[in-house]
């Protein structure tokens, strides 16, 4: 693998090295930006430097062990905002263990995962009093404290705010309970609740050299930039976003700017200059269909089409006139964005090559929470559209069970690979074998050690015939229609157990009148079979669809986009 390593960086082992490392290098950088309501109508906008977060930090820390926690387990539940980054660093730092909540679960699910976990305090927003004061009264769990970022409730809730306060105070009169604090880095300290499509969530058990061996390793491939500006925008709670955007981002000095939703990205591309996005590629091909939407609507596609033409012949030549070339395109996404980094699906080939040809660097990585997340990644200087890059310097990766093209299990072995699933001992043995991870992800390596991800084992349709179908092979077909939002293939069963494969397409109901006039869903669906006849011939008869489904309601998502496979197809 040396041979792939472009950059050459400090490794940490802890959370503590890695806020001390970029504390010391960058004190006066601005860690984040974010707004701030002080009316209904007035927003201001606030920026934190780095060694304000420390103090942020080590004051909170402080309190925390005062409270006895030490060793403990610590829940943590809000949207993405300074907060939430400041008590995992806290909670982290002074040998206690996180445990980040999906913000959107339903509150039975909340309740259920509190119990689990076992966690004695709760870090949350306001929004979420009343699940807690349920679950107090309800005397179940092993709380004993709760810690609201916003409004309390008198003396049954601790202000995030005035526990910060009350550490700095301890400070002053020089408590050494955060400084004395040893680090143990290979013992669990974040808990993480995959947000699985199809069975329960799973405790996996991660420790801070797991996190840090990836952030590490990844930093081999990929530079960031103090002067970097990285939008908040996927959950926080979720490994990739934590790893990426909050840890990655600290390691480098960056400025983190938290997205105000899902609908307000264009907008917070532009207003913070963003110049690094780390996003899942659903939002990905969204921004970019409405980019070309633009284009098409201003008549300017043939012109766009000439320049990138010219712009890939000098690009040839070693003249990179991108950016340049396309500055309008660029500053309809902010005029900084440089590089996006994106994960958790695969994207269209076509949609990675044209923001390349706008000059948008796309890094595409792969992994999984086990793993901390990041198993591989592109670099910024090897990257192959359809690939998920190189596997990272600190794992190994080997194929499992190869069919005759070469596609097998993805097992990967190495530092970031978690520590097992909390208290499931038979799960773990299940994906944990002789140090190696079970991925469930089937993929191969080609002649140049690219990694490549055909899909997830348990989705693999298996013919009577033997034949194998790649469901996502056949959505990414259907996706390229310029109406379509996404698509699920799925086989149904038939007589004689053969297998029918159909589609489940999701269409843009403003595009596809734009572009085929106002029908009724009927007539869409003719049409749309008509184009789904079309790709059948471009592909073996075993992978041809026979059936589709049309709607404009979306399929059902976990917090980080992907699809609920499983759900999806009981409803079929």
């Amino acid at each position: 693998m040396k041979n792939k390593v472009i950059y050459q960086v400090n490794e940490v082992k802890n959370f503590k090295e890695l806020m001390n490392q970029t504390v010391d290098k960058y004190p006066d950088n601005i860690a984040y930006k974010f707004k701030e309501k002080t009316t209904k109508e007035e927003v201001i906008y606030k920026e934190v430097t780095y060694k304000k977060v420390k103090e942020d930090v080590q004051a909170l820390g402080t309190t925390l062990l005062n409270m006895g926690l030490e060793n403990k387990k610590v829940a943590l539940i809000a949207n993405n905002c300074y907060q939430w980054c400041v008590s995992y660093l806290a909670i982290t730092t002074s040998n206690i263990v996180v445990v980040p909540l999906d913000k959107a679960l339903p509150e039975g699910e909340i309740e259920n995962l509190i119990l689990r976990s076992k966690v004695e305090a709760v870090i949350f927003e306001d929004k979420y009093s009343n699940i807690f004061k349920n679950i107090k009264d309800k005397n179940e769990s092993n709380l004993k404290y709760y810690i609201s970022i916003g409004k309390t409730n008198g003396k049954e809730t601790f202000s995030f705010e005035e526990l910060v306060e009350q550490g700095k105070k301890e400070l002053e009169k020089e408590d050494k309970k955060y400084e004395s604090i040893k680090i143990d880095e290979n013992k669990m300290s974040v808990m993480l609740f995959t947000s699985g499509t199809t069975d329960k969530p799973k405790a996996v058990m991660l420790s801070q050299n797991n996190i840090c061996s990836d952030i590490t390793a990844l930093a081999k491939y990929v530079k960031l930039y103090p002067q970097d500006v990285l939008l908040s925008f996927l959950p926080l709670h979720h490994t990739f976003e934590s790893t990426i955007t909050f840890l990655f981002g600290f390691y480098f000095g960056v400025t983190v700017a938290f997205c105000d939703g899902l609908r307000y990205i264009a907008q917070n591309l532009v207003e913070y200059k963003v110049s690094v996005f780390v996003a899942v590629p659903l939002v990905l091909e969204t921004i970019y269909k409405k980019l070309l939407k633009g284009i098409d609507d201003l008549g300017k596609t043939k012109l766009i089409n000439k320049m990138i033409k010219i712009s890939n012949v000098l690009l040839k030549l070693k003249i990179d006139i991108r950016r340049k070339l396309f500055k309008s395109v660029i500053d309809k996404l902010g005029g900084n964005l440089r590089i996006t980094l994106f994960g958790a699906a695969p994207m269209d080939k076509d949609i990675i090559i044209g923001y390349n040809n706008f000059g948008i660097a796309t890094i595409q990585g792969y992994g999984l929470t086990e793993t901390s997340p990041v198993i591989s990644a592109e670099t910024d200087k090897a990257k192959r559209p359809g690939s998920i890059g190189y596997v990272l310097p600190n794992l190994e990766v080997k194929i499992e069970d190869k069919d005759e093209d070469g596609v097998g299990e993805i097992v990967v072995k190495g530092s970031s690979v978690m520590l097992g699933y909390y208290e499931a001992e038979e799960e773990t043995k299940k994906v944990l074998k002789d140090g190696w991870f079970y991925t469930g992800d089937l993929g191969y390596l080609d002649k140049d050690e690219f990694l490549y991800i055909t899909g997830r084992k348990k989705d693999l349709i298996v013919l009577k015939n033997g034949k194998n179908i790649y469901p996502q092979e056949l959505e990414f077909l259907i996706n390229k229609l310029p109406y379509i939002e996404e698509s699920l293939v799925y086989a149904k069963e038939q007589k004689k157990k053969e297998l029918l494969i159909g589609a489940k397409i999701v269409y843009n109901e403003e595009r596809i009148k734009e572009i085929l006039g106002e029908k009724t869903e009927d007539e869409y669906k003719e049409i749309i079979w008509e184009e789904i006849k079309k790709i059948n011939q471009t592909i073996p008869i075993y992978k041809h669809i026979k059936e589709i489904q049309i709607t404009k309601e979306p399929l059902a998502k976990t917090t980080t986009q992907k699809v609920k496979r499983y759900e999806e197809i009981k409803k079929i």
